[in-house]
């Protein structure tokens, strides 16, 4: 894997920290924009002509537009750009308000959104680009008690699905990462235990080195990309599945 320029989003802690950590140890460049930036800041000292770190909202596009333009600026290329920042809001549907749905929205689909129109023009220009949208097995799958989070996901499932009819022979790709279901700061309210959770290193560090192959999926290993094809050839089965064994967890 040549030496790219990276930018993503959510890059503060989990899945995200860990995928700069390993980009940035194989010589690749990296932009970060989150809203709290204080982990990830930490590694600028240790790599300080590779990376670049931004306090952004991703809801804002201006904000994110200009943060994208720094980054150019700085490396002259943009090779990836990741969405990996999200929001999950876990209550019933009769729970969940309007605002929630909303803010939920915002930031894991509008937030993409922002992103792919920041880096739009430049990969136009260089007639190279890969799009990576953060998605998850919810988003096929469904799940109870996590409507507003699932639905944001099935809409990034799309939204890929649409670039990449949109940007044919334009060089430019766009791409799904699929993660396990991970020990991650938005996954603790989840009622599961801690063990059927993948460590977030691990997933962060595959997900890095994976990056540069075609396929539209990228998982972290093997066994996570065979899991991911039986999800999608069987998602409402699967779902129901995955939903009997959260509620067994939960009540024991």
């Amino acid at each position: 894997m040549k030496k790219r320029t990276v930018i993503i989003t959510g890059g503060n802690e989990g899945i995200g920290l860990n995928i700069i950590k390993e980009l940035l140890i194989k010589g690749h460049n990296v932009g970060v924009l989150d809203v709290s930036i204080a982990n990830v800041e930490k590694l600028v000292e240790s790599f300080p002509n590779q990376l670049i770190v931004f306090e952004c909202d991703v809801t804002d596009y201006k904000r994110v537009n200009q943060c994208v333009n720094h980054i150019y600026e700085r490396f002259s290329y943009i090779d990836y750009a990741i969405h990996n920042a999200c929001i999950a809001i876990y209550k019933s549907i009769l729970e969940s308000t309007d605002s929630e749905y909303k803010s939920v929205f915002e930031v894991n689909f509008l937030g993409a959104v922002h992103l792919i129109q920041a880096v739009d023009p430049f990969m136009r220009k260089q007639n190279y680009g890969k799009i990576f949208l953060t998605s998850s097995g919810v988003g096929v799958m469904g799940f109870a008690n996590l409507s507003p989070y699932a639905c944001s996901k099935g809409a990034i499932e799309t939204l890929a699905k649409s670039l990449n009819l949109e940007y044919q022979s334009s060089g430019i790709t766009a791409h799904l990462i699929h993660p396990p279901l991970t020990n991650t700061k938005s996954a603790q309210s989840l009622p599961i235990p801690i063990e059927f959770k993948a460590d977030p290193k691990k997933v962060g560090q595959g997900i890095a080195n994976n990056l540069h192959k075609k396929k539209f999926i990228i998982s972290h290993s093997f066994m996570q990309s065979i899991q991911n094809k039986f999800m999608y050839l069987t998602p409402i089965k699967l779902g129901k599945f995955m939903n009997m064994m959260t509620k067994k967890a939960s009540s024991s």
